[in-house]
């Protein structure tokens, strides 16, 4: 589903930043996405651990102002993410965010969202494109997904480049404002797609790599935690903590890319030369 995890180590003098992705928030999510998703309770119940921590929620601007211009970051934040856009989003899960006064930021698949349009993610349900504007009122800012949801580093330069700037003009043409932050399917993405993301006018990046991100993270490779329908609170009260939940590997961002992840990317760029774009589930 995403990138190999790195090996574990030491991340000596940076201060961790817990940043977490969530897809959808059902209880009865298709099978292709059951694993990546919560269910309302236990989303619930996973934001009062969140507020109980003390943390400073912000969304990803915030963090992105404090690493690009080292603007001022509040004590001890936090950052929520929400990928593709799932009908849960601007209903049951934004209200569940403004009621704990939680901002977020959700980074939508525009094929998957707009009529007449397709995408490489199955079936699931899904918000409309058209309900971006709502999710402002619940303290949500909105970034791209791009377009169909490939991997962005097994695309030729003319489609990475459509992946990224269509995605991003249909956003602001909905929204009526910049787009400004990405977030990259399944989390692949490569020094090229990285350059790319910034010529295609992103001021930021968000990726998986499991691992805590921190007050010294790559713009363009934001390091995000997937929350799992195995998550516990207890697991999430470790990441509030600055520690990997039970079971997990611990690292903190920035750390190069470990060989496992250069030989997938190698391999997935073979196939997709043969097969064309698919998902990676």
């Amino acid at each position: 589903m995403t990138e190999t995890p790195p090996a574990p180590g030491p991340a000596p003098g940076l201060t961790p930043i817990p940043v977490l992705l969530y897809h959808a928030v059902m209880d009865d999510p298709p099978a292709w996405i059951a694993e990546f998703s919560v269910g309302p309770r236990d989303f619930a119940a996973q934001l009062d651990a969140v507020v109980a921590s003390g943390r400073s929620p912000v969304p990803v601007s915030t963090l992105v102002r404090h690493l690009t211009h080292r603007a001022p970051l509040p004590p001890r934040p936090v950052v929520l993410t929400f990928d593709d856009g799932f009908a849960d989003l601007p209903g049951p899960t934004a209200e569940a965010l403004a009621a704990r006064a939680l901002p977020a930021t959700a980074y939508l698949t525009t094929g998957a969202l707009t009529p007449g349009r397709t995408s490489l993610l199955p079936p699931a349900p899904m918000m409309a494109l058209g309900q971006a504007g709502l999710l402002g009122a619940y303290g949500v800012e909105v970034g791209a997904h791009t377009v169909t949801h490939p991997q962005l580093d097994t695309l030729r330069a003319p489609a990475l480049h459509r992946e990224l700037y269509d995605s991003k003009r249909a956003l602001e043409d909905v929204l009526g404002r910049e787009v400004a932050h990405l977030a990259y399917p399944h989390g692949y993405n490569s020094a090229a797609v990285r350059r790319a993301a910034a010529r295609a006018g992103y001021a930021s990046a968000v990726a998986v790599r499991h691992a805590l991100s921190s007050d010294r993270d790559e713009t363009y490779r934001i390091a995000r935690l997937i929350v799992r329908r195995t998550h516990t609170v207890a697991d999430v009260a470790s990441w509030m903590a600055g520690e990997a939940a039970e079971g997990e590997r611990g690292r903190v961002a920035p750390f190069p890319d470990s060989l496992p992840t250069l030989g997938w990317r190698l391999y997935r760029g073979a196939r997709a030369r043969v097969r064309g774009p698919e998902f990676a589930g």
